[in-house]
Protein backbone atom coordinates (compact mmCIF):
# COMPACT_ATOMS: atom_id res chain seq x y z
CA UNK A 1 0.00 0.00 0.00
CA UNK A 2 1.31 3.44 -0.87
CA UNK A 3 2.26 6.34 1.36
CA UNK A 4 1.10 9.94 1.05
CA UNK A 5 3.53 11.68 -1.30
CA UNK A 6 1.64 14.82 -2.34
CA UNK A 7 -0.23 17.64 -0.65
CA UNK A 8 -3.53 16.99 -2.45
CA UNK A 9 -3.77 13.44 -1.10
CA UNK A 10 -2.73 14.60 2.38
CA UNK A 11 -5.40 17.32 2.29
CA UNK A 12 -7.93 14.68 1.36
CA UNK A 13 -7.05 12.76 4.51
CA UNK A 14 -7.96 15.85 6.55
CA UNK A 15 -11.34 16.20 4.82
CA UNK A 16 -14.43 14.43 6.24
CA UNK A 17 -14.12 11.37 3.98
CA UNK A 18 -10.47 10.93 4.88
CA UNK A 19 -11.25 11.33 8.56
CA UNK A 20 -13.95 8.68 8.25
CA UNK A 21 -11.44 6.25 6.74
CA UNK A 22 -8.81 6.95 9.41
CA UNK A 23 -11.39 6.39 12.15
CA UNK A 24 -12.37 3.07 10.57
CA UNK A 25 -8.71 2.02 10.49
CA UNK A 26 -7.89 3.09 14.05
CA UNK A 27 -7.38 -0.50 15.25
CA UNK A 28 -6.46 -1.94 11.87
CA UNK A 29 -4.22 -5.01 11.66
CA UNK A 30 -1.60 -4.48 8.88
CA UNK A 31 -1.88 -8.18 8.05
CA UNK A 32 -5.40 -7.44 6.78
CA UNK A 33 -4.31 -4.66 4.38
CA UNK A 34 -5.46 -6.45 1.23
CA UNK A 35 -8.88 -7.35 2.57
CA UNK A 36 -9.40 -3.89 4.04
CA UNK A 37 -8.34 -2.20 0.79
CA UNK A 38 -10.72 -4.36 -1.24
CA UNK A 39 -13.62 -3.61 1.11
CA UNK A 40 -13.03 0.15 1.44
CA UNK A 41 -12.45 0.74 -2.28
CA UNK A 42 -16.07 -0.21 -2.90
CA UNK A 43 -17.17 3.07 -1.34
CA UNK A 44 -14.07 5.31 -1.39
CA UNK A 45 -11.52 6.41 -4.02
CA UNK A 46 -8.62 3.95 -4.31
CA UNK A 47 -5.85 6.61 -3.82
CA UNK A 48 -7.51 7.85 -0.63
CA UNK A 49 -7.90 4.30 0.72
CA UNK A 50 -4.25 3.61 -0.01
CA UNK A 51 -3.20 6.83 1.73
CA UNK A 52 -5.36 6.07 4.77
CA UNK A 53 -3.95 2.56 5.09
CA UNK A 54 -0.43 3.96 4.85
CA UNK A 55 -1.20 6.55 7.52
CA UNK A 56 -2.67 3.86 9.80
CA UNK A 57 0.56 1.85 9.53
CA UNK A 58 2.68 4.93 10.24
CA UNK A 59 0.61 5.71 13.33
CA UNK A 60 1.16 2.20 14.63
CA UNK A 61 4.92 2.50 14.08
CA UNK A 62 4.97 5.93 15.71
CA UNK A 63 3.32 4.69 18.92
CA UNK A 64 6.75 3.62 20.20
CA UNK A 65 7.87 7.27 20.07
CA UNK A 66 4.68 9.23 20.67
CA UNK A 67 2.53 6.90 22.76
CA UNK A 68 -1.21 7.52 22.69
CA UNK A 69 -0.73 10.79 20.77
CA UNK A 70 0.26 8.79 17.69
CA UNK A 71 -3.36 7.70 17.16
CA UNK A 72 -4.32 11.33 16.46
CA UNK A 73 -1.18 12.51 14.67
CA UNK A 74 -0.10 12.59 11.03
CA UNK A 75 3.18 11.23 9.74
CA UNK A 76 5.43 10.83 6.76
CA UNK A 77 7.82 7.85 6.58
CA UNK A 78 10.79 10.15 7.22
CA UNK A 79 8.87 11.85 10.01
CA UNK A 80 8.41 8.58 11.91
CA UNK A 81 12.03 7.60 11.37
CA UNK A 82 13.67 10.91 12.27
CA UNK A 83 11.37 12.39 14.91
CA UNK A 84 12.58 12.69 18.46
CA UNK A 85 11.07 10.25 20.96
CA UNK A 86 8.48 12.14 23.03
CA UNK A 87 10.23 11.44 26.35
CA UNK A 88 13.46 12.97 25.02
CA UNK A 89 11.71 15.95 23.44
CA UNK A 90 9.86 16.59 26.72
CA UNK A 91 13.15 16.54 28.66
CA UNK A 92 14.73 19.03 26.26
CA UNK A 93 11.68 21.30 26.33
CA UNK A 94 11.75 21.30 30.13
CA UNK A 95 15.41 22.39 30.13
CA UNK A 96 14.62 25.24 27.74
CA UNK A 97 11.63 26.34 29.81
CA UNK A 98 13.81 26.28 32.95
CA UNK A 99 16.23 28.65 31.20
CA UNK A 100 13.38 31.15 30.83
CA UNK A 101 12.69 30.49 27.15
CA UNK A 102 9.20 31.56 26.11
CA UNK A 103 9.58 31.94 22.32
CA UNK A 104 11.63 29.66 20.07
CA UNK A 105 12.45 29.11 16.39
CA UNK A 106 12.41 25.37 15.66
CA UNK A 107 14.54 24.95 12.51
CA UNK A 108 14.24 21.72 10.49
CA UNK A 109 11.05 20.98 12.43
CA UNK A 110 9.80 18.03 10.35
CA UNK A 111 6.35 16.79 11.33
CA UNK A 112 6.46 18.84 14.55
CA UNK A 113 7.38 16.33 17.23
CA UNK A 114 9.71 18.73 19.06
CA UNK A 115 7.37 21.67 18.54
CA UNK A 116 4.63 19.71 20.30
CA UNK A 117 6.81 19.11 23.37
CA UNK A 118 7.96 22.73 23.40
CA UNK A 119 4.40 24.06 23.17
CA UNK A 120 3.29 21.79 25.99
CA UNK A 121 6.08 23.31 28.08
CA UNK A 122 4.47 26.72 27.51
CA UNK A 123 6.83 27.90 24.75
CA UNK A 124 5.51 29.67 21.64
CA UNK A 125 7.11 28.03 18.60
CA UNK A 126 7.86 29.00 15.00
CA UNK A 127 8.36 25.63 13.27
CA UNK A 128 10.29 25.90 10.00
CA UNK A 129 10.94 23.19 7.40
CA UNK A 130 11.47 23.23 3.65
CA UNK A 131 9.44 20.06 2.99
CA UNK A 132 5.84 21.10 2.18
CA UNK A 133 4.45 17.68 3.16
CA UNK A 134 6.25 17.72 6.53
CA UNK A 135 4.90 21.23 7.14
CA UNK A 136 1.38 20.11 6.33
CA UNK A 137 1.74 17.24 8.81
CA UNK A 138 3.11 19.62 11.45
CA UNK A 139 0.11 21.95 11.05
CA UNK A 140 -2.27 19.02 11.25
CA UNK A 141 -0.53 17.71 14.37
CA UNK A 142 -0.67 21.09 16.08
CA UNK A 143 -4.40 21.18 15.40
CA UNK A 144 -5.08 17.57 16.36
CA UNK A 145 -3.33 18.03 19.72
CA UNK A 146 -4.97 21.45 20.34
CA UNK A 147 -1.68 23.36 20.21
CA UNK A 148 -2.29 25.47 17.10
CA UNK A 149 -2.36 28.67 19.18
CA UNK A 150 1.26 28.04 20.23
CA UNK A 151 2.73 26.61 17.02
CA UNK A 152 3.15 28.57 13.80
CA UNK A 153 4.40 26.45 10.87
CA UNK A 154 6.37 28.05 8.04
CA UNK A 155 7.57 26.27 4.90
CA UNK A 156 10.94 27.84 4.10
CA UNK A 157 14.70 27.29 3.86
CA UNK A 158 15.91 27.53 7.45
CA UNK A 159 19.07 29.37 6.37
CA UNK A 160 16.89 32.26 5.18
CA UNK A 161 14.76 32.63 8.33
CA UNK A 162 15.31 35.65 10.58
CA UNK A 163 15.42 34.36 14.16
CA UNK A 164 15.95 37.79 15.75
CA UNK A 165 13.53 38.41 18.59
CA UNK A 166 13.23 34.78 19.67
CA UNK A 167 14.44 33.70 23.11
CA UNK A 168 15.97 30.55 21.65
CA UNK A 169 16.76 28.58 18.53
CA UNK A 170 16.51 24.80 18.19
CA UNK A 171 18.14 23.15 15.17
CA UNK A 172 17.69 19.51 14.16
CA UNK A 173 19.72 19.05 10.94
CA UNK A 174 18.94 16.13 8.64
CA UNK A 175 21.41 13.31 9.28
CA UNK A 176 20.35 10.78 6.63
CA UNK A 177 21.07 10.57 2.91
CA UNK A 178 18.06 11.05 0.67
CA UNK A 179 19.15 8.30 -1.73
CA UNK A 180 19.20 5.31 0.63
CA UNK A 181 18.25 6.68 4.03
CA UNK A 182 21.67 5.87 5.46
CA UNK A 183 23.08 7.77 8.42
CA UNK A 184 25.53 10.63 7.89
CA UNK A 185 28.48 10.57 10.26
CA UNK A 186 30.32 13.72 9.13
CA UNK A 187 28.69 16.69 10.93
CA UNK A 188 29.58 18.95 8.00
CA UNK A 189 27.50 16.70 5.74
CA UNK A 190 24.37 17.39 7.82
CA UNK A 191 21.67 19.48 6.13
CA UNK A 192 22.31 22.23 7.10
CA UNK A 193 25.94 21.60 8.17
CA UNK A 194 26.83 21.63 11.87
CA UNK A 195 29.06 24.71 11.36
CA UNK A 196 26.04 26.69 10.08
CA UNK A 197 23.89 25.46 12.98
CA UNK A 198 26.55 26.50 15.49
CA UNK A 199 26.77 30.00 14.05
CA UNK A 200 22.98 30.29 14.05
CA UNK A 201 22.96 29.18 17.68
CA UNK A 202 25.49 31.83 18.69
CA UNK A 203 23.18 34.60 17.45
CA UNK A 204 20.39 33.66 19.89
CA UNK A 205 20.20 34.18 23.67
CA UNK A 206 19.80 30.39 24.05
CA UNK A 207 20.10 27.52 21.62
CA UNK A 208 20.02 23.74 21.41
CA UNK A 209 21.37 21.69 18.50
CA UNK A 210 20.35 18.06 18.11
CA UNK A 211 23.18 15.93 16.70
CA UNK A 212 24.09 12.26 16.35
CA UNK A 213 25.35 10.70 19.61
CA UNK A 214 28.43 9.35 17.83
CA UNK A 215 29.69 12.84 16.96
CA UNK A 216 33.49 13.16 17.41
CA UNK A 217 34.24 15.18 20.54
CA UNK A 218 36.76 17.28 18.62
CA UNK A 219 33.89 18.54 16.43
CA UNK A 220 32.05 20.00 19.44
CA UNK A 221 32.22 23.74 20.17
CA UNK A 222 33.99 24.50 23.43
CA UNK A 223 31.69 27.43 24.28
CA UNK A 224 28.73 25.06 24.62
CA UNK A 225 27.66 22.19 26.85
CA UNK A 226 27.02 18.87 25.14
CA UNK A 227 24.50 16.46 26.64
CA UNK A 228 24.14 12.80 25.66
CA UNK A 229 20.67 11.38 26.35
CA UNK A 230 19.64 7.76 26.72
CA UNK A 231 16.10 6.48 27.16
CA UNK A 232 15.53 3.06 28.68
CA UNK A 233 19.23 2.30 28.24
CA UNK A 234 19.35 3.20 24.52
CA UNK A 235 21.39 6.26 23.53
CA UNK A 236 19.08 8.48 21.47
CA UNK A 237 20.89 11.72 20.73
CA UNK A 238 23.33 14.40 21.75
CA UNK A 239 22.33 18.03 22.27
CA UNK A 240 24.71 20.99 22.09
CA UNK A 241 23.51 23.76 24.43
CA UNK A 242 24.42 27.46 24.11
CA UNK A 243 23.59 30.39 26.34
CA UNK A 244 23.96 31.72 29.87
CA UNK A 245 22.32 30.14 32.86
CA UNK A 246 23.10 28.08 35.92
CA UNK A 247 21.64 25.01 34.19
CA UNK A 248 24.36 25.11 31.50
CA UNK A 249 28.09 24.49 31.76
CA UNK A 250 30.01 25.82 28.71
CA UNK A 251 32.60 23.28 27.63
CA UNK A 252 30.94 20.66 29.83
CA UNK A 253 30.00 17.11 28.96
CA UNK A 254 26.81 15.70 30.46
CA UNK A 255 24.99 12.35 30.41
CA UNK A 256 21.25 12.22 31.12
CA UNK A 257 19.37 8.97 31.66
CA UNK A 258 15.64 8.84 30.98
CA UNK A 259 13.01 8.12 32.08
CA UNK A 260 14.41 8.66 35.58
CA UNK A 261 16.16 11.91 34.69
CA UNK A 262 19.48 11.29 36.47
CA UNK A 263 22.06 13.64 35.00
CA UNK A 264 25.84 13.53 35.39
CA UNK A 265 28.01 16.55 34.57
CA UNK A 266 31.60 15.57 33.97
CA UNK A 267 34.39 16.89 36.17
CA UNK A 268 37.11 16.48 33.55
CA UNK A 269 38.69 13.52 35.35
CA UNK A 270 41.54 11.46 33.88
CA UNK A 271 40.91 7.77 33.31
CA UNK A 272 41.53 5.73 36.46
CA UNK A 273 44.37 3.23 36.54
CA UNK A 274 43.36 -0.33 35.58
CA UNK A 275 43.51 -3.12 38.12
CA UNK A 276 42.31 -6.65 38.86
CA UNK A 277 38.64 -7.57 38.61
CA UNK A 278 36.97 -7.21 41.99
CA UNK A 279 33.74 -8.59 43.37
CA UNK A 280 31.63 -6.22 41.29
CA UNK A 281 31.64 -5.08 37.66
CA UNK A 282 29.88 -1.91 36.51
CA UNK A 283 28.64 -1.45 32.95
CA UNK A 284 28.15 2.31 32.42
CA UNK A 285 25.08 3.51 30.54
CA UNK A 286 25.70 4.23 26.87
CA UNK A 287 25.18 7.97 27.39
CA UNK A 288 27.93 7.94 30.02
CA UNK A 289 30.29 6.17 27.62
CA UNK A 290 29.49 8.51 24.72
CA UNK A 291 30.06 11.53 26.98
CA UNK A 292 33.44 10.11 28.07
CA UNK A 293 32.35 10.10 31.72
CA UNK A 294 33.39 6.57 32.67
CA UNK A 295 36.04 8.06 34.99
CA UNK A 296 33.32 10.00 36.84
CA UNK A 297 31.37 6.79 37.44
CA UNK A 298 34.57 5.06 38.57
CA UNK A 299 35.11 7.79 41.16
CA UNK A 300 31.50 7.44 42.38
CA UNK A 301 31.87 3.71 43.03
CA UNK A 302 35.50 3.79 44.16
CA UNK A 303 36.43 1.65 41.17
CA UNK A 304 39.06 1.08 38.52
CA UNK A 305 39.10 -0.06 34.90
CA UNK A 306 39.62 -3.71 34.05
CA UNK A 307 41.60 -2.68 30.96
CA UNK A 308 42.79 0.74 29.71
CA UNK A 309 40.73 0.36 26.52
CA UNK A 310 37.50 -1.12 27.94
CA UNK A 311 34.60 0.86 29.46
CA UNK A 312 34.00 -1.58 32.33
CA UNK A 313 34.61 -0.47 35.91
CA UNK A 314 35.31 -2.88 38.74
CA UNK A 315 35.29 -2.46 42.50
CA UNK A 316 35.63 -4.59 45.64
CA UNK A 317 32.52 -3.12 47.30
CA UNK A 318 29.04 -2.46 45.93
CA UNK A 319 28.06 1.20 45.56
CA UNK A 320 24.70 1.77 43.86
CA UNK A 321 24.71 4.31 41.02
CA UNK A 322 22.04 5.18 38.46
CA UNK A 323 24.74 5.57 35.81
CA UNK A 324 25.80 1.92 35.53
CA UNK A 325 24.43 -1.59 35.83
CA UNK A 326 26.24 -3.61 38.51
CA UNK A 327 27.09 -7.32 38.29
CA UNK A 328 28.34 -9.51 41.10
CA UNK A 329 31.27 -11.48 39.67
CA UNK A 330 31.90 -15.10 40.65
CA UNK A 331 34.56 -16.13 38.13
CA UNK A 332 37.29 -14.46 36.07
CA UNK A 333 38.77 -16.88 33.52
CA UNK A 334 40.91 -16.79 30.38
CA UNK A 335 38.72 -17.20 27.32
CA UNK A 336 38.24 -20.90 26.56
CA UNK A 337 35.00 -22.26 25.12
CA UNK A 338 35.63 -25.86 26.20
CA UNK A 339 36.28 -24.91 29.83
CA UNK A 340 33.33 -22.54 29.87
CA UNK A 341 30.97 -25.22 28.54
CA UNK A 342 32.15 -27.69 31.18
CA UNK A 343 31.76 -25.15 33.98
CA UNK A 344 28.24 -24.18 32.92
CA UNK A 345 27.19 -27.81 32.62
CA UNK A 346 28.57 -28.51 36.10
CA UNK A 347 26.50 -25.63 37.53
CA UNK A 348 23.32 -26.52 35.62
CA UNK A 349 23.23 -23.23 33.71
CA UNK A 350 20.48 -23.33 31.11
CA UNK A 351 19.82 -19.61 30.81
CA UNK A 352 22.67 -17.19 30.08
CA UNK A 353 22.82 -13.54 29.14
CA UNK A 354 25.93 -13.12 27.01
CA UNK A 355 27.46 -9.63 26.86
CA UNK A 356 30.60 -8.48 25.10
CA UNK A 357 32.90 -5.47 24.99
CA UNK A 358 36.30 -5.56 23.36
CA UNK A 359 35.83 -9.17 22.20
CA UNK A 360 35.68 -10.50 18.63
CA UNK A 361 33.52 -13.44 19.70
CA UNK A 362 29.92 -13.49 18.49
CA UNK A 363 27.50 -14.10 21.40
CA UNK A 364 25.15 -15.96 19.03
CA UNK A 365 27.87 -18.33 17.85
CA UNK A 366 29.12 -18.87 21.41
CA UNK A 367 25.60 -19.72 22.59
CA UNK A 368 25.36 -22.45 19.94
CA UNK A 369 28.67 -23.94 21.05
CA UNK A 370 27.76 -23.92 24.75
CA UNK A 371 24.64 -26.09 24.30
CA UNK A 372 23.17 -24.82 27.57
CA UNK A 373 21.09 -27.17 29.72
CA UNK A 374 19.73 -26.74 33.23
CA UNK A 375 17.49 -24.56 35.37
CA UNK A 376 20.03 -22.05 36.70
CA UNK A 377 21.07 -18.77 35.10
CA UNK A 378 24.08 -16.46 34.91
CA UNK A 379 25.60 -13.60 32.95
CA UNK A 380 28.64 -14.25 30.76
CA UNK A 381 30.76 -11.19 29.94
CA UNK A 382 33.28 -11.51 27.11
CA UNK A 383 35.93 -8.83 27.32
CA UNK A 384 39.62 -8.08 27.88
CA UNK A 385 41.27 -7.95 31.27
CA UNK A 386 44.72 -6.36 31.29
CA UNK A 387 44.90 -6.92 27.54
CA UNK A 388 44.00 -10.63 27.63
CA UNK A 389 40.78 -12.14 26.21
CA UNK A 390 38.73 -13.13 29.24
CA UNK A 391 35.32 -14.31 30.36
CA UNK A 392 33.62 -13.11 33.51
CA UNK A 393 30.71 -14.95 35.09
CA UNK A 394 28.24 -13.41 37.48
CA UNK A 395 24.74 -12.05 37.86
CA UNK A 396 23.14 -8.60 37.83
CA UNK A 397 22.68 -6.88 41.17
CA UNK A 398 18.98 -6.28 41.71
CA UNK A 399 17.96 -2.84 42.93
Amino acid sequence: MGQVTDLDTFSALLAPEGQELLAALRDHDPADDLAAATRLRRTHPAPLVSAALGQARLRQRAAAKFGADARRMYFTPNGVEQSTRATVATHRAARLAALGVRTLADLCSGIGGDAIALARAGIRVLAVDRDPLACAAARANAGALELADLIEVRCADVTEVDTAGFDAVFVDPARRTKARGGRIFDPEAYSPPLSWAVEAARTAPHAALKIAPGVPHEALPEDAETEWISDGGDVKEAVVWFGPGTALSPGGRRATLLPGGATLLGAGLPDPEPGPVGSYLYEPDGAVIRAHLVADVARQVGGRLIDPTIAYVTADELTPTPYATAYEITDVLPFNVKKLRALLRERGIGIAEIKKRGSAVSPEELRKKLRLEGVNSCTIILTRVAGRPSMLLGSPVRA
